[in-house]
């Protein structure tokens, strides 16, 4: 009979690695899959409660609320300022992050914590899969208010960062820089079991992600990359399959698992990107090159990035090494043949 492991158990066993680890960390972990079982129950009872739709309102991103969002966004929040592990909380659904301080009701602690509570969710409506992801940094000013070097730390500096996916099962992948473990909600014992060990991006794969009603929107260099994705040659195994679900933890998974790119460029709209640095591009991009990926914005590494603002938007290549190296090959081309005709 094989034997199981909680995600429990084994963030306990890595624990038992560092002899001076108090166990906040573990803490945390802990309350971060709490708060995705909450969502888990509410995701898969949608159809039948009062839960699906729009809320009403639009976030700080002025993108429409729906009702899930937040309701994830609450849970998420509360479930983070009760385990006293945090010291700062910031979410996409909230203008600026949450600083907090010791009170009757709750403790603080050493970690600053970024999510998306529920990535993809205008399509929760549609029974697609739907995500959060979450970015852990350790404050690095001591004790009181934080300082500017406590917002001011990039991608590299990341201690933790995973995302959940609920979708037709529901599951947790996380990093702490020791490789990326994927643990699958088994309802029956309402316990993450790992299901994953060690995952990695294949070095290459056959798949490409892109929102392609931008098309007339995106760089020279991207379209000619879309090009390339469709042209037939043998050799390279090509065209491409083009798979974009538009939920950026759904796309992003299947390609870790199959191998695959994702691309969401700068556009006319969006000249510095959509995707947010903070609580989307950086977690993943931990993950992705934890897992033998890479993770860009065509130009320089996404975790070399330094931030200046909350909600900063960048442009994102991740997935396959191989494949994220090509899309940035046609962006330095481009570079070097606009440069000689100035």
């Amino acid at each position: 009979m094989m034997s199981i492991q909680t995600l429990e158990q084994f963030v306990m066993e890595q624990q038992a690695l560092f002899p001076t680890a108090k166990g906040e960390f573990t803490r945390l972990l802990q309350a971060i899959s709490l708060a995705a079982k909450i969502v888990h129950r509410e995701v898969n009872k949608a159809g039948l409660a009062d839960i699906l739709g729009k809320q009403g309102n639009c976030n700080v991103q002025g993108e429409e609320q729906q009702k899930l969002d937040v309701f994830a966004d609450h849970h998420f929040m509360d479930v983070l300022k009760r385990g006293g592990e945090c010291c700062y909380l910031a979410s996409e659904e909230h203008e600026d992050g949450i600083e907090l301080t010791k009170t009757k009701r709750y403790h603080i602690g050493k970690y600053m914590v970024y999510f998306d509570p529920l990535d993809g969710s205008s399509n929760i409506d549609s029974n697609v899969s739907v995500g959060t992801i979450f970015s852990i940094y350790k404050r690095k000013s001591a004790e009181g208010p934080l300082q500017a070097e406590d917002f001011n730390q990039t991608g590299r500096e990341q201690v933790a960062a995973g995302y959940v996916i609920y979708g037709s099962s529901t599951m947790l992948v996380y990093t702490t820089g020791r490789g990326v473990h994927g643990f699958t909600l088994d309802p029956s014992i309402g316990e993450f079991c790992l299901s994953h060990p060690s995952l990695t991006i294949p070095k290459n794969g056959r798949v490409y992600s892109v929102n392609e009603s931008n098309y007339n929107q995106f760089p020279t260099a991207i379209k000619q990359y879309l090009q390339y994705c469709k042209e037939i040659d043998a050799e390279t195994k090509r065209p491409y399959s083009s798979r974009y679900i538009g939920s950026l933890v759904a796309d992003f998974h299947r390609n870790m698992i199959q191998g695959g790119v994702f691309l969401y460029p700068e556009t006319v709209q969006y000249p510095d990107g959509k995707l947010r640095l903070m609580y989307e591009c950086n977690p993943l991009a931990f993950i992705a090159e934890q897992a033998g990926g890479k993770a860009s914005t065509g130009v320089i590494p996404i975790m070399d990035i330094e931030p200046t603002y909350l909600h900063q938007r960048t442009a994102l290549i991740i997935g396959s090494e191989m494949m994220v190296d090509m899309v940035e090959r046609y962006i330095h081309e481009h570079i070097h043949v606009e440069s000689n005709l100035v």
